[in-house]
């Protein structure tokens, strides 16, 4: 009875907190000052047609630094907590029911394209919406394709770690050389901002993206993974 009225009192405080938040609501009518130096700089500082990627890869890199190390230390987490509470016993590999003729045929169709398309967003994310982040969730979305559509897949743990650890090394390594070449950590004028719009823009944003998107892949990777060897052990 008690946890239903919490429950239930806990609900309406964030019923109320939303609906006061909507009633006072009121628009912003111009760019506080923030925005307005990023949204008048962006060119001229990061040469970044994508504003939102400039932001996030450059003026706000430590925060995305941050990020990538929260999500490391998620994976690592899990990692540690699933291979000491192991999994059901007496279930082996051999046990899993082999997945549907229509699912393994469309994951041999449809991963290639995954992973060509989360390159795509990975590669275009200084001049379109995209970047590291979200290509990096897409490519993990074709491992989990693939992992569904053969259970007793296995990714060599090896291989991700590597890709992780060298793609977090490197993503420091040109921060820091922001530092000693540019105006600070993370600051793309390490390399020509070359033609705006252009593919090789945006000084260094493209091969930070890169970085970030093999980083945040091979993460999640590490945690499907994961997840996966534990609910066959």
């Amino acid at each position: 009875m008690i946890p239903k009225v919490l429950i239930s009192v806990l609900l309406l405080l964030l019923g109320y907190a939303f609906w006061t938040l909507s009633v006072g609501y009121a628009p912003d009518t111009e760019l506080n000052r923030t925005a307005a130096y990023y949204a008048a700089n962006a060119e001229s500082e990061v040469g970044a047609p994508n504003i939102v990627t400039g932001i996030i890869v450059t003026w706000r890199g430590l925060d995305t630094l941050g990020e990538v190390t929260v999500l490391f230390l998620t994976s690592a987490i899990i990692a540690l907590v699933l291979s000491q509470s192991g999994g059901p016993s007496g279930v082996s590999g051999a046990d899993f029911l082999p997945s549907g003729e229509l699912l393994t045929t469309g994951a041999r169709m449809l991963v290639p394209l995954i992973v060509l398309f989360g390159a795509y967003v990975i590669m275009n994310g200084h001049l379109t919406p995209g970047g590291g982040f979200q290509g990096g969730a897409i490519l993990a979305s074709g491992v989990l394709m693939a992992l569904l559509a053969e259970p007793t897949r296995r990714f060599g743990h090896t291989a991700i770690l590597r890709i992780e650890s060298l793609s977090g090394s490197f993503y420091v390594l040109i921060g820091l050389a922001g530092m000693a070449i540019a105006g600070g950590f993370l600051d793309n004028g390490i390399l020509p901002l070359g033609q705006f719009g252009t593919m090789l823009s945006a000084g260094a944003i493209p091969l930070i993206s890169v970085l970030i998107g093999l980083k945040v892949g091979a993460e999640f990777s590490s945690i499907l993974q994961s997840l996966h060897e534990t609910e066959d052990a």
